[in-house]
C-alpha cells in the first residue's frame, strides 16, 4: 500500500530548501520522508539505533507505549490472549484477518503435520557440545535446515515462501524441545499429532520414554499464552534483523536463524532470564527491602529487573495477561518450597503498592512474569530465551513475507557519521 501525502515540511540550510512528504499512517505519529534527502541535499540524517526512523511499511504490529497498547493486524493483545490461542493468532499474522472456521480448521493440521524434523538432522544435534548454550543449537539447526529442505529457500516462489513459512512455525517446538534434551543427555521425543502446539511442545520437553506424561492444561494454557504475548512486537531488534537479512535475497531459513541470534544478545532476548537470575540473587524474602533499597539509590548500580519496560511508559499490556497465568500455574504448582517464586510474589506485592514504584510505572513487565512461570513449569533459565525465539519465529515470518512483497523495499544499506581519518597517503614499511 503505497501511502498518499496531504502534507510536507521543509529543511532549510546552506541556502537550500528540501521539501519533504508527510504521510500520515492508520495509528501513530506522522512520518517525514527523507528519502530524497541525499539526493537533493547531499548530507544524511543520524539517528543512532533508528529509534526515531521508520525503516519500513507494516500492517502487522502496532504499538502505542504511552497507552499500553499493543495490536495484531488491529486487535488488543488481551483479547487475542484470553479467548483465541496460538496457531488462531498465527494465521491472523501470517494472512492478515482472523481465520473462519473452516480455515482453522486447514490450517492447524497443515502445521500439526509438519512438525517432525528430517531424521539426519539428530545427527546434526550430535555435533554440538553438551554444555553447549541452546540457543547456540537452535540457531544452528534453523540456519542448516536450508540445507535439508532446499524444495523452499526461492523466495521469488509464492509457494516455496508458504512452505518455508509453515515448515519453520511447525518444526521450530521440535527444534527448541530437542535442544533442551540435549543438553541435559535425555532422549529426543518425536512430536504427536494429537496434542495441541503448546501440549506437543511441553511433552517433547519433559516426557520420557520410560513413563506416561500428561500435560496440564492449565500449564499448556500459560505456555500457548506465552507463545501469544510474544509472537510479534513490531521493528524490534530482531525482527529489524530478519528484514535486514532478507533484504539481501537470503533464504527464509538463513533469516530466521539471524534472528533468532540478534534475540540471544541480552538486552533483546535475554530479559526474562536477567529478571529470575535477579531473584535467585535476592535468595529470600527478608532480603527484599535490602534491594529495593538499593534500586531507588541513585548512585548504586542494581536495577530491579523485569520491571518498566523501553516502549511501554504506561504498563506493558502483555503483563497483565501474564499475571493471570502466572496466578494460576502458581496455583497449581504451589510456591511454599520454591524460595525464588515467594520473593517474586513478594517484590510483586511491593512493586504495585509502593509510591515510588506507582510514581515512576516502573509496574512488572511480561518478562518478569513469564520468568516466573517457565521456572514453576521446570524450565532451566538457558531455555527461555529459547522459547521466546519459538513465540518470535511467526512474527518474524510475517514480517519477512510482507517485506518479500513489498514494492518499495530496497536491500538494506545505513550510511554513518564517519569520524576516521582524512586522506592519507601509504608510507612503506621501513619509512613508518
Amino acid at each position: 500500500m503505497v501511502l498518499d501525502s496531504k502534507k510536507s515540511a521543509q529543511l532549510n540550510f546552506d541556502d537550500q530548501e528540501i521539501d519533504l512528504p508527510i504521510f500520515s499512517p492508520n495509528l501513530g505519529p506522522d512520518v517525514v520522508d527523507i528519502r530524497k534527502l541525499y539526493a537533493q541535499g547531499d548530507v544524511f540524517t543520524y539517528d543512532p539505533g533508528f529509534t526515531s526512523t521508520a525503516s519500513c511499511e507494516s500492517a502487522i504490529t502496532f504499538i502505542d507505549g504511552d497507552k499500553g497498547e499493543l495490536l495484531y493486524r488491529g486487535y488488543p493483545i488481551d483479547q487475542l490472549a484470553e479467548k483465541s490461542h496460538f496457531l488462531e493468532v498465527c494465521y491472523l499474522l501470517l494472512y492478515g484477518e482472523l481465520p473462519t472456521a473452516a480455515q482453522l480448521d486447514e490450517f492447524v493440521p497443515r502445521v500439526t503435520r509438519h512438525t517432525m524434523l528430517h531424521e539426519q538432522m539428530a545427527y546434526f544435534y550430535r555435533g554440538f557440545r553438551r554444555d553447549a548454550h541452546p540457543m547456540s543449537i537452535i540457531c544452528g539447526v534453523q540456519g542448516a535446515m536450508s540445507s535439508f529442505y532446499h524444495d523452499s529457500t526461492d523466495i521469488n516462489d509464492p509457494w516455496q515462501r508458504e512452505v518455508a513459512s509453515i515448515r519453520m512455525i511447525a518444526k521450530m517446538p521440535t527444534v527448541a524441545a530437542w535442544a533442551y534434551k540435549y543438553s541435559i543427555g535425555q532422549p529426543f521425543i518425536y512430536p504427536r499429532n494429537d496434542l495441541d502446539y503448546a501440549s506437543n511442545f511441553l511433552h517433547m520437553c519433559f516426557a520420557v520414554p520410560a513413563e506416561e506424561y500428561n500435560v496440564d492444561p492449565i500449564v499448556s494454557r500459560a505456555m500457548d499464552r506465552i507463545f501469544t504475548l510474544h509472537a510479534d512486537h513490531e521493528q524490534n531488534a530482531s525482527t529489524s534483523t530478519v528484514r535486514l537479512a532478507g533484504s539481501s535475497g537470503a533464504n527464509p531459513f538463513a533469516c530466521i536463524a539471524a534472528g533468532i541470534a540478534c534475540l540471544w544478545g541480552p538486552a533483546h532476548g535475554g530479559a526474562n532470564e536477567a529478571a529470575l537470575n535477579m531473584l535467585r540473587e535476592i535468595g529470600t524474602v527478608d532480603r527484599i527491602p535490602e534491594y529495593i533499597a538499593r534500586a531507588k539509590d541513585k548512585d548504586d548500580p542494581f536495577r530491579l529487573m523485569g520491571f518498566g519496560h523501553r516502549v511501554y511508559k504506561n504498563f506493558d499490556p502483555r503483563a497483565k495477561v501474564m499475571k493471570e497465568s502466572a496466578d494460576e500455574v502458581l496455583g497449581l504448582l504451589g510456591i511454599e518450597d520454591n524460595p525464588t517464586l515467594q520473593v517474586a510474589m513478594e517484590l510483586e506485592r511491593i512493586a504495585l503498592s509502593d509510591p515510588y514504584f506507582i510514581e515512576r510505572k516502573l509496574y512488572p513487565n511480561v518478562d518478569f512474569y513469564s520468568g516466573i512461570i517457565l521456572d514453576a513449569i521446570g524450565f532451566p533459565t538457558s531455555m527461555f530465551t529459547p522459547i521466546f525465539a519459538l513465540a518470535r519465529t511467526v512474527g518474524w515470518i510475517a514480517q519477512w513475507k510482507e517485506m518479500i512483497a513489498d514494492p518499495t523495499q530496497k536491500i538494506g544499506r545505513p550510511r554513518q557519521l564517519y569520524t576516521g581519518a582524512k586522506h592519507r597517503n601509504y608510507t612503506d614499511v621501513e619509512n613508518r
